[in-house]
């Protein structure tokens, strides 16, 4: 209860104050590559039930619909500004309108694709699948791109164990330095 708490007020608060930058950004993606701003990705959620998370499109319209690491020559998909939009982590942002209407928490497990069923089926043996899924979380700061489907299990299992207010807000805290830092990201 307080988890959510925080959760609706943390991203109501974010959306408000972000309201330009988020516009900047939305119009920079448009100008610089043909398509939609934000792209909905069919993601797994809470119970593993789908639901469309938004992120600022860093890859081309055309980019197939798999998991970054999965694409062969990555950088040949990205947009003009993609790179830096996910180096920065700004194409995380409009996740938090998910956070407010209750799709996802600021911290827990990151949502999988929809076609990452090793993933998927890894979490749901362990009962990860009952968390609701999160802007960022425990494996996000202790690797994100460079972990394996098994490391990242065994950290979201972690974070199942832990979980409490206290414990999120250091992994929040965590994830402003990894951010600021471009830690562990791929691409």
């Amino acid at each position: 209860m307080l988890k959510r708490l925080f959760d609706v007020a943390a991203s109501g608060l974010g959306l408000l104050v972000l309201a330009v930058p988020l516009l900047v950004l939305a119009v920079l993606v448009r100008a610089t590559s043909p398509g939609p701003a934000v792209y909905w990705s069919q993601r797994v959620g809470r119970g593993n039930r789908l639901f469309s998370m938004p992120k600022f499109r860093s890859m081309r319209i055309d980019t197939p619909q798999v998991a970054t690491h999965l694409l062969e020559d990555p950088d040949r998909w990205l947009t003009p500004i993609g790179g830096l939009i996910r180096r920065t982590s700004l194409d995380e942002l409009p996740q938090l309108w998910s956070v407010l209407v209750g799709q996802m928490s600021l911290v827990g497990p990151r949502p999988a694709l929809f076609n990452q069923d090793d993933l998927i089926a890894a979490r749901t043996a362990l009962g990860i699948e009952a968390l609701r899924p999160g802007v960022t979380g425990w494996a996000q700061i202790n690797g994100r791109d460079e972990l394996s489907i098994a490391e990242k299990t065994t950290l979201d299992a972690e974070y199942l164990r832990r979980q409490s207010l206290l414990f999120d807000l250091q992994i929040l805290l965590r994830t402003a330095g990894a951010v600021l830092r471009a830690k562990g990201v791929a691409r």
